[in-house]
C-alpha cells in the first residue's frame, strides 16, 4: 500500500487519535469525550475498548499484526473516525505509523500520560534523563550499550513472559544483579507495583500491560561511550580493524544523525556497528565476500543491539548493486582501482570516503586518487609493548596508510 498522504478534507481532519489509559474514560479530558461522543467508527485493541463500554459508535477491533488494520481505517476516510491508542500514541505508540499515511491535515492526536511517564513518576525517576525502551517485538540486544553499574532504564513489554526471557538475558549479559520493578496496567484500578532480582524466580502471574524499570548492576562487559571499543567485544577471526585505527578511521568517517554507511570488506563488522551505536537513526550496509564472517557480522550486531545492519555477502563492488547511496564509505579491505573508480561515482555529492591500505600497492593507488582528487593522508604507525626476554620491547604493527576525503 502506498504511504503517499492524501489532501486532507476541507472541514478539517477525519481521523482523531485518541490516548487511552488503564483508568478508561475516567482519565480522558473533555477533548477525548467529546470526539468519542462525535465519531461514527471506532478503532482499538480489544482491550481499550473494553475499557470504553459506554461507546455508541461502531466499532471495530484492531486486528494482529498491526499493519493489517490500516487499510481498513483508511477505507473510512472522510468519516469521523477515532482510532484509540496507548497513552501517547507518539511515545512508543502507534500515532507515527499511522501518520506516514495521512496529510497533516487528515489528523489530530489527543495524548494521555504515557506509560514511560507513569513509570517515572511511579519510581521517582526523572523522565528526561532515564533511556526508555520499547521492547514489545524489538531485541532486548537493544539495550547492550546502556548496560552499565548504577544505570536506569525503561522499557515496556509484552507480557510476563517476556519480563522472565528479559530477567535470563541480563544474567546472560552479566547483569543478573540487576533490580527489576515491575510495573503492572499502570495509571488504573489494577495498577500494581513489585521489585526483584533478575536472577530471582519471578512470578507467573504478571498482568498486562507491563513495564520495566531496570536499575543495572552486575559485572557484565561495558560498552564505553568513546569510538575505538575494545577489539573483545566482536567475535572475529583476527580479521578486525583494530581498536585504535578503528577510533581513527570513524573519527575520519565523521557519523552524524541519519546517514548511511558502506563498510566495503566487512570483517567482524566492528567499523559498521560503531556506525550504528554513534545514532539511532543510522543505517549501514557491509558487504563481506567471505560467507563465514558475514554471519560472523550478522550475530556480533544482532549481540550488540544493532540488528538493523545490513550484511550483504559477495564481493565489491558488483555486490554494491541497488543499495542505499552512501553518505559515507569505508574501504577497508580489497582496494583496487576498479573499487575506488565505482564507489567514487556511487557517492552523492558531499559523501564522505575513507579507505586504509596496508600494502605498499595500495599505498600507491591511494597517494594517485589523492592527488587527483585532494583530501588528506594520514599514515598510521603504531607499536605495542611485548614481552622481549625478561624484560620488555615494542612490537611494531604494519603502519597503514589512510586516505580521507569528501566528493
Amino acid at each position: 500500500m502506498s504511504e503517499t498522504p492524501l489532501q486532507g478534507p476541507p472541514g478539517g481532519p477525519w481521523l482523531t487519535i485518541v490516548g487511552l489509559g488503564e483508568d478508561g474514560p475516567d482519565g480522558l479530558p473533555p477533548a477525548s469525550h467529546a470526539a468519542l461522543k462525535e465519531a461514527e467508527i471506532v478503532f482499538g485493541a480489544a482491550r481499550h475498548l473494553a475499557l470504553l463500554p459506554d461507546l455508541t459508535a461502531e466499532t471495530v477491533t484492531w486486528p494482529v499484526p498491526f499493519a493489517e488494520g490500516i487499510p481498513a481505517l483508511l477505507s473510512h476516510r472522510g468519516r469521523r473516525v477515532v482510532m484509540l491508542a496507548s497513552g501517547d500514541p507518539f511515545w512508543f505508540g502507534a500515532g507515527a505509523v499511522m501518520a506516514r499515511h495521512l496529510a497533516p491535515a487528515e489528523w489530530r492526536a489527543l495524548p494521555a500520560p504515557s506509560t514511560m511517564s507513569l513509570a517515572a513518576a511511579a519510581l521517582g525517576w526523572p523522565l528526561e534523563k532515564t533511556p526508555c525502551f520499547g521492547l514489545h517485538a524489538a531485541p532486548f540486544a537493544q539495550l547492550r550499550p546502556h548496560l552499565f553499574d548504577s544505570a536506569r532504564l525503561l522499557a515496556t513489554l509484552r507480557d510476563g513472559a517476556a519480563l522472565r526471557d528479559l530477567a535470563a538475558w541480563l544474567q546472560g549479559a552479566g547483569f543478573g544483579a540487576s533490580r527489576l520493578h515491575v510495573l503492572e496496567a499502570l495509571g488504573g484500578p489494577r495498577e500494581r507495583r513489585r521489585s526483584f532480582a533478575a536472577c530471582d524466580p519471578l512470578p507467573e502471574d504478571i498482568a498486562h500491560p507491563v513495564s520495566v524499570g531496570i536499575d543495572v548492576a552486575g559485572d557484565g562487559p561495558v560498552i564505553p561511550l568513546a569510538s575505538g571499543r575494545p577489539d573483545a567485544l566482536f567475535d572475529n577471526d583476527g580479521q578486525i580493524t583494530k581498536r585504535p585505527v578503528r577510533a581513527l578511521t570513524l573519527s575520519a568517517l565523521a557519523p552524524r544523525p541519519g546517514e548511511h554507511l558502506w563498510d566495503i570488506g566487512g570483517g567482524s563488522g566492528s567499523i559498521a556497528i560503531e556506525w550504528l551505536w554513534a545514532h539511532p537513526e543510522n543505517s549501514a550496509s557491509t558487504v563481506e565476500i567471505n560467507p563465514e564472517r558475514a554471519t560472523r557480522i550478522r550475530a556480533n550486531a544482532a549481540d550488540l543491539g544493532v540488528p538493523r545492519l545490513n550484511v550483504v555477502t559477495g564481493a565489491a563492488p558488483d555486490a554494491l548493486d541497488g543499495l542505499r547511496a552512501p553518505d559515507a564509505v569505508f574501504i577497508g579491505g580489497g582496494i583496487s582501482a576498479e573499487m575506488l573508480e565505482v564507489v567514487w561515482q556511487a557517492m552523492p555529492e558531499g559523501a564522505r570516503l575513507v579507505a586504509n591500505a596496508v600494502t605498499l600497492e595500495a599505498e600507491v593507488l591511494l597517494a594517485n586518487w589523492q592527488a587527483d582528487k585532494g583530501g588528506e593522508m594520514l599514515r598510521i604507525e603504531l607499536a605495542q609493548s611485548k614481552p622481549l626476554g625478561r624484560k620488555r620491547g615494542w612490537k611494531s604493527a604494519y603502519p597503514i596508510v589512510q586516505w580521507s576525503v569528501v566528493r
